[in-house]
């Protein structure tokens, strides 16, 4: 747990971020934050969201009536898809169509490997089901909705004991009224049934993707409802009677009722916030080319920031099963900051395959039992049992001093699952596992930039989480970066940026029409349906005369397969399409360094998108070595980079003040997470108290 100045004001505000091994808890009164980490509760993640909110409430001495809201983020609905722990779900889709979902492109995401198998869809066949109706791609009906026919699947949903049922129809995003009568019908039925309409989940062209995204949507709505309202309803008992919010994949806040009807969008939502904190500090310290690095227990992300802000994009694969390669996880199609995720985090467990390579992760220990260290019944090794043995880290002094390690227990797993297999001794086996967890996070990031076109040059490393000071150092040092940043109160990141995210919503329209024949009336008219639709669910918690609205294009020359997205003007008139040809020829340009002459060109979809200004105002940041640290203590420890062990100096991390600096090797140990200043490093507080590791002049590895 950790503090900072303490403040006369009653008010504060709350945020939660529900990982796969910690649950983190930030309590925000002007400039007072206080923090906390507890082990995430796998039976009911709600039980150690209000051990955390009890824990920070106590510490601040702040009444739970004095909050001014709740900010949440959570991976259940990514974990319910991963793990396959969702509702029996039904899929009602157009006669002849039911197996579009298992078809999906009809391509292969690996052409050489003869073995792959597609991720299995979310709804088995005999629970998608034929309804008699068809519209045609202009939303004219051809063959009207036959109410008998969606009747006839009664039983089936109840021999089944379907919770859920999708709705998805050919062009149901141009014309929704099919959808929307067998809701109806269903909802007279089986009143206690959840239902998702493609039609307001995903109103997008692309069949495939749609329907994947309702299934989705509908496979995890009676968790994340039954989920948030309890919740709810525990904070309401605590009298924290305050708004909650939710924190979306996109970077934005939406309402509980917003996330109780489309918990699709709360996929990713904490690696969102740390996202949007690593942002944040991005344009603080003007660095214009960052690489965001979020380690905790178990999943490492990693995020391209250029300009301040993170790449986004409108689709996303959840649980990619082979080897994270795009095409091999289940497609859903939502606003999303653009980020890879993998299996390496300090509970991701390490063993020798059959071929005597050493591997670490994807599986991981979790909260339960978690690493072998945690004295909980785990006997396998992971990355925090290596940390452990190589000397990084305090087994006194772990989570605050919350949980004491148990290096005899980290020292058997390690000796069993690596050592022996490899015959290594325990520090060399330590080693192998990080070396292994290191390079796998440095590939990520290397394929992760090349797949986008950037560079790596030049870049400023931003880590947080639980893990990531400890690997921070040695990470810069593989992808040759120079510098890195760990943000105060690193170890729960993704909960601070929570409270730096604005209140924003996200809608999207497929209304196709080429430039030639553009019909700015009808995209006036869109665009005022989705500026309803967006401010209905943003208005009740922001200050409308605040409101921000963008909108975007996305579009393409005509026989291509794949659109961009084109930044309209503000709405001060109709479109132009001289203006709309402009825009996308500069961002076509941009992105592929040409355009191509005298090419028709055609919109598909359209965006808009409304947001509340940002809590929290950028304050620039920099740095004045002006004191020399003091240690705390000294800790031998096995340094990766020289390769030998050492003598580190630890320093406490509230210790370090503004200016102070220091040489590596060095431990800063702080509450959450300890950051590992590798040989050839050193370190200095900034004036926003971020600690900044720089690469010694005559130690770069560039050239």
């Amino acid at each position: 747990m950790a503090g900072t100045d303490q403040s006369m004001s009653s008010s504060y505000r709350l945020a939660v971020d529900i990982g796969g091994t910690f649950t983190d808890v930030v309590l925000q009164r002007a400039t007072q934050r206080i923090t906390t980490k507890v082990l995430t509760t796998i039976d009911d993640p709600a039980d150690a969201v209000m051990i955390g909110i009890d824990q920070v409430l106590e510490i601040a001495g702040a009444r739970p009536n004095d909050a001014s809201v709740v900010i949440h983020g959570t991976t259940l609905a990514t974990n319910a898809l991963i793990q396959r722990s969702g509702a029996t779900t039904a899929l009602l889709t157009t006669q002849g169509h039911r197996d579009a979902v298992e078809m999906a492109l009809e391509n292969r995401f690996e052409q050489y490997d003869l073995d792959i198998d597609r991720p299995t869809p979310l709804v088995p066949r005999h629970l998608r089901l034929p309804v008699q109706e068809r519209l045609d791609a202009r939303g004219e009906v051809l063959l009207r909705l036959d109410e008998q026919s969606v009747i006839d699947l009664l039983p089936v949903l109840e021999q089944y004991n379907v919770a859920s049922a999708a709705i998805g129809f050919l062009h149901s995003y141009v014309n929704p009224l099919h959808e929307q009568r067998v809701a109806q019908l269903l909802q007279k039925y089986r009143p206690e049934m959840s239902i998702t309409l493609s039609c307001d989940v995903c109103p997008e062209i692309r069949e495939y993707e749609r329907l994947s995204t309702a299934c989705a949507n509908a496979y995890v709505k009676p968790l994340m409802a039954s989920y948030l309202t309890s919740l709810r309803d525990r904070l309401d008992a605590l009298d924290l009677t305050c708004p909650v919010l939710l924190m979306t994949s996109g970077g934005g806040l939406t309402t509980l009722e917003t996330a109780c009807e489309f918990p699709i969008r709360l996929v990713e939502s904490g690696p969102a916030g740390g996202a949007i904190l690593a942002a944040h500090i991005a344009q603080a310290n003007s660095c214009a080319e960052v690489l965001s690095f979020d380690m905790g227990g178990t999943t490492a992300k990693l995020c391209v920031i250029d300009d301040g802000e993170p790449l986004l994009s409108r689709s996303f694969e959840v649980d990619r099963s082979y080897r994270f390669k795009k095409g091999s996880g289940l497609p859903v199609r939502i606003p999303v900051i653009e980020m890879v995720e993998i299996g390496a985090g300090g509970g991701s467990l390490a063993h020798v395959d059959k071929l005597g390579r050493l591997q670490v992760g994807p599986a991981s220990a979790g909260s339960v039992p978690g690493p072998a260290c945690y004295g909980q019944g785990g006997d396998r090794p992971a990355v925090t049992d290596a940390d452990l043995l190589l000397g990084k880290l305090d087994p006194m002094n772990f989570a605050g001093g919350g949980m004491q390690l148990d290096e005899s227990a980290a020292e058997r797993a390690v000796d069993k699952w690596v050592g022996e297999p490899m015959s290594l001794s325990t520090q060399a086996a330590a080693h192998g596992i990080s070396e292994v967890v290191n390079e796998n996070m440095a590939s990520a990031a290397r394929a992760h930039l090349a797949e986008r076109g950037k560079a790596m040059n030049e870049r400023v490393l931003i880590a947080f989480g639980g893990a990531a000071p400890l690997h921070a150092a040695l990470l810069a040092h593989k992808l040759k970066i120079d510098r890195v940043i760990v943000p105060m109160d690193a170890g729960v990141g993704s909960a601070v940026g929570f409270l730096i995210a604005p209140v924003r919503y996200e809608v999207v329209r497929s209304r196709y029409m080429q430039l030639a024949a553009l019909d700015a009336s009808a995209v006036d008219a869109v665009m005022a349906e989705m500026c309803s639709e967006a401010h209905s669910v943003v208005a009740s918690v922001a200050d409308e005369a605040e409101l921000v609205e963008s909108r975007s294009a996305y579009m393409r020359y005509v026989g291509q397969g794949y659109e961009i997205a084109v930044v309209l003007p503000a709405a001060e008139g109709p479109l132009q399409s001289a203006d709309l040809r402009q825009r996308f020829e500069a961002a076509y340009r941009k992105l592929y360094g040409r355009t191509i002459p005298d090419l028709e060109v055609e919109i598909l979809s359209w965006t808009l998108t409304l947001s509340a200004p940002p809590p929290v105002a950028v304050v620039t940041d920099s740095l004045l070595r002006n004191k020399r640290a003091s240690a705390d203590s000294t800790r031998r420890l096995f340094d990766v980079v020289i390769g030998d062990d050492v003598e580190a100096q630890c320093y406490r991390r509230e210790d370090l003040e503004p200016g102070a600096y220091l040489e590596g090797p060095a431990l800063v140990v702080e509450d959450q997470t300890t950051t590992f200043v590798a040989t050839g490093f050193s370190a200095c507080v900034s004036t926003q108290n971020h600690l900044v590791l720089e690469r010694q002049s005559g130690t770069s590895t560039h050239g």
